[in-house]
């Protein structure tokens, strides 16, 4: 490989009569403080202390004597500063965190690039009233405060920054600030040793003069990470900042810069492949290591995989081949992305949704289905979690009593406190949080589980310092303003990996890569909005404004990342560059500007490639799921036929032998969902015991307007009873089951209303109401009986004629009672209608010998059209001829269910 950027400096140093071991070195990051050890262990051949090695933020920190506060920490002082300010109506902290942060993020930029904040506060408060929406000469009151507030704005920052200097704490920026003030001092006072500083690219206005006030009066050097091909182009962005640093700095008006090499255009191929989708970039990744794995010459401790989009680092991790041995991930991740995170959300999401009849039990069932909260189950003397969630819904339970809850573990002998108490303050939950976090680390420590444990341990972390901090003041009252700052601060907050960082695949985000070479590098999620990063808004200082007083912008910031890129390919002989041929919203846009710049690059034309990868897409045909009926297997249908067969199964297996078998042979139940609203078959149950409770007081008599009258006054009462038997939980005098309990009304109301019109014309007699008919069936083919059973919801003689009638709550046509080919009852399963209907006219035939019947379906939803009648060639009457028919049908669909040579097969 070619020589490192570090290995270069130190070589320099070195020819130049530099004694590298008594230098003291300033790096972008601390990661790149660790290579440097490394670099400085190989070319010295003798025992050492190792020099001082700091990086920029640790150096500007000790300069300035202030110690860098938690996110946690600045976001309080802030807010106590807001409060001190004369507005009239300020406010909460919850809506306080919503704009907190970006007033955080602008302090900490005019800090950092040293600018006048008077000046620029004043003229962003001149901007907001120039821009407010209001056209009437008086001020509304919203107004009013939106301006009352910017016209603080600069008394807010000065509080702000006296609160934190008096504490010796400060943001990033004050730091910056404080210690360009203090580095003559320091220079004076401490600095003993030359100083080098090594890769950096953007200062911001505090790193430049602290740097240019050490080049002035100390022995200090600064080697610059850039290859001539970018400074000396003056339009690209790779060489931006640092041609501005030699232009402007007067001291290299007689020095000349160092550290800059010709290496980018040396022997290398560059790979630019296009992958479709996100996840599917870490496969193909996972790939190209494979293939170098294999290569014997290529060793993985000179490998990085450089992540551009920081949320593929968990498929990343499972893409890595086995054939690497080792792996180094040396990014963090934040919190907010980690699966613990989710626990802790159920948990405030649940507290904070809890009402006077307890929690709803999707807050529930999203806790207890948490595979952390499994863990603490399953580490218990009884699972409760599973328990308890087949308890709510087998009960349908929508609302939860915490106590119940409480109770139940008790009754185990498991801690009640597992739940959280219903009336809960921002401490009390906190210290719950910290409950469960207690819970998981005993159970991690027993496992010796260390990666769980550093998620734990993170997390323990976060809640103290809110417990803490809520301790120390008074003004955060509610549950509400606890979980916005605990997702504010998860979001700020990560989890940083450790292992080891010179050897083995390397693993990182972009910034990671700083001042670092390596032989191979693989980058993926080259698009637009992600490398470059694209512009951002969160900033309340316009661009303009930003512009005119030297603030960084998209432009700038696009420069950064545009420099990384390429400083990350300039030495490296392997470059694989992987983008998104199929981004979204989610996933950045279109190919990156930088691919399209290597692209067009002439001098790189021999070394650049460009293809699209495809996944392997190897289509097998798929034979449809068969069942072969064994002896087993027959056996179970002869005691499934001897118990019965409904309509309605028959009809299942005519619209899927597979699902006939799941359903009817093994008995696999539905699985139970709990019904927040209500299931379509729970609706319908309610309609039928309805109709069942209201008529069964005149069976056996005609209908007349005085009982059809009397039927109309209870409709009201025998719903409120049918709902009591089917859904007890619900209440039915407030909100959606007071809809639907509205809708069932309607619904019989019109069903009642239109018998009330036929009374008046005909004779409509009842005879049955929800009466279950059988009968035997004997084929000689089949060496046992089979039965054929089924409920009717009635039967009545309407003008002399025997009427079978079903009841339907779902989508009916008179298409689905008519057929005009005998064989659709058992091939067609959109005739199931009619075929239930059959079978019901075949039951009562069976029953008292009925000669001649008509059969329909009412259809609830719909009862404009009246009964839906079935009809065989448009003739409605079922008589013994047509019933022959039906039983010839029937006896083919039985023999084809019992027939060992004809296995049930899946008709999707």
């Amino acid at each position: 490989m070619h020589q490192s950027f570090i290995e270069f400096v130190l070589q320099d140093l070195t020819k130049n009569g530099s004694s590298i071991e008594h230098n003291t070195y300033i790096l972008p990051s601390k990661r790149s403080g660790v290579f440097l050890k490394h670099h400085l262990s190989e070319i010295l051949n003798k025992n050492i202390f190792t020099p001082p090695i700091s990086s920029i933020e640790d150096f500007v920190q000790e300069v300035s004597g202030l110690k860098k506060a938690s996110n946690i920490e600045l976001l309080l002082i802030l807010y106590e500063s807001y409060k001190t300010l004369p507005i009239k109506d300020l406010d909460d902290f919850d809506t306080f965190l919503k704009w907190g942060e970006t007033i955080l993020q602008d302090f900490n930029e005019i800090d950092r690039y040293l600018l006048p904040a008077n000046e620029i506060l004043n003229y962003l408060k001149s901007i907001k009233e120039l821009d407010h929406w209001s056209l009437q000469p008086k001020k509304t009151r919203l107004v009013k405060e939106y301006l009352d507030f910017w016209e603080n704005i600069e008394s807010l920052y000065h509080d702000f920054s006296k609160r934190l200097i008096t504490k010796k704490i400060a943001h990033q920026g004050l730091i910056y600030r404080i210690a360009a003030q203090n580095i003559a001092k320091y220079t004076e006072e401490n600095i003993k040793s030359p100083i080098v500083f090594l890769g950096f690219n953007a200062l911001n206005s505090a790193e430049s003069e602290i740097i240019q006030h050490l080049l002035a009066h100390t022995e200090c050097e600064v080697y610059w990470d850039i290859d001539l091909y970018f400074l000396d182009d003056p339009i690209h962005d790779a060489g931006l900042f640092i041609r501005r640093y030699i232009s402007e700095w007067p001291y290299y008006v007689k020095n000349n810069p160092k550290g800059i090499h010709n290496r980018f255009l040396s022997d290398k191929t560059i790979e630019i492949t296009g992958v479709p989708k996100s996840v599917s970039q870490t496969k193909y990744v996972g790939e190209i290591l494979k293939e170098r794995a294999a290569i014997k010459s290529a060793s993985s401790d000179n490998l990085a995989v450089v992540l551009a989009d920081e949320s593929l680092l968990f498929p990343m991790t499972k893409a890595v081949p086995t054939e690497i041995e080792n792996i180094n991930i040396t990014m963090g991740i934040s919190l907010k992305n980690t699966l613990l995170y989710s626990l802790f959300v159920s948990v405030f999401e649940l507290v904070e949704d809890t009402t006077n009849k307890g929690w709803f039990y999707k807050n529930v069932l999203n806790l207890l289905s948490n595979p952390y909260f499994k863990i603490i189950s399953e580490d218990s003397k009884v699972h409760f979690s599973d328990n308890i969630i087949q308890s709510l819904k087998t009960n349908n339970t929508t609302y939860v009593q915490p106590k119940a809850l409480s109770l139940y573990l008790a009754q185990y002998d498991i801690d009640p406190n597992l739940f959280p108490d219903e009336a809960m303050v921002p401490n009390s939950i906190i210290e719950y949080c910290l409950f469960i976090i207690s819970r998981l680390k005993e159970i991690f420590q027993k496992e010796k589980n260390a990666v769980e444990l550093q998620y734990v341990y993170t997390f323990y972390n976060l809640f103290h310092q809110l417990k803490t901090q809520i301790n120390a003041i008074g003004f955060i009252k509610n549950i509400k303003t606890v979980h916005s700052f605990f997702k504010q601060l998860a979001t700020t907050e990560s989890i940083d990996f450790i292992g080891s960082p010179i050897g083995g695949l390397q693993l990182m985000g972009v910034l990671e890569s700083r001042t670092l070479d390596f032989e191979t590098v693989i980058i993926t999620s080259v698009n637009e909005g992600i490398l470059p990063a694209g512009k951002n808004n969160s900033s309340f200082i316009p661009f303009d404004v930003k512009r005119e007083y030297g603030l960084p912008t998209y432009k700038e910031k696009d420069a950064i990342y545009t420099y990384h890129f390429y400083r990350l390919i300039q030495r490296a002989k392997n470059v694989y560059i992987i983008y998104n041929t199929e981004p979204d919203v989610l996933e950045g846009g279109e190919r990156s500007r930088l691919i399209s710049q290597l692209l067009t690059d002439h001098n790189l034309k021999s070394v650049v490639s460009h293809k699209i990868a495809t996944p392997r897409i190897h289509i097998e045909p798929q034979n449809k799921e068969q069942i072969t009926k064994t002896s087993l297997l027959l056996s179970s249908l002869e005691a499934l036929g001897s118990k019965g067969y409904s309509p309605t199964s028959l009809s299942n297996y005519i619209r899927n032998p597979i699902d006939f078998y799941k359903k009817h042979v093994l008995q696999l139940p539905d699985s139970i969902e709990i019904q927040e609203s209500i299931a379509a078959n729970t609706f319908g149950t309610i309609i039928h015991e309805a109709l069942f409770l209201l008529y069964q007081p005149y069976l056996g008599t005609i209908l007349n307007k005085e009982s059809i009258t009397l039927i109309r006054s209870h409709i009201r009462p025998t719903i409120k009873k049918s709902f009591s038997t089917h859904l007890p939980s619900a209440d039915t005098e407030k909100g959606r089951y007071l809809l639907i309990f509205h809708v069932i009304e309607r619904y019989i109301q019109n069903f009642i209303k239109m018998e009330s019109q036929l009374v008046e014309k005909h004779q409509i007699k009842l005879l049955h109401l929800e009466e279950r008919f059988e009968t035997t069936l004997n084929f000689n083919e089949i060496s046992h009986p089979i039965t054929l059973k089924g409920f009717i919801d009635r039967i009545d003689e309407f003008d002399g004629t025997i009427r079978v009638i079903d009841y339907k709550t779902g989508n009916t046509e008179s298409r689905d009672v008519r057929i005009k080919e005998w064989e659709e009852l058992i091939l067609n399963d959109k005739k199931s209608k009619a075929f239930q209907l059959l079978c019901y006219a075949y039951l009562l035939n069976k029953h008292n010998g009925s000669s001649t019947v008509t059969a329909g379906i009412y259809a609830i939803k719909n009862l404009k059209n009246g009964l839906l009648q079935f009809s065989f060639n448009n003739n409605p009457i079922i008589n013994e001829s047509v019933l022959e028919e039906f039983q010839n049908q029937l006896k083919a669909l039985i023999m084809e269910i019992y027939n060992p040579e004809i296995p049930f097969t899946d008709k999707n």
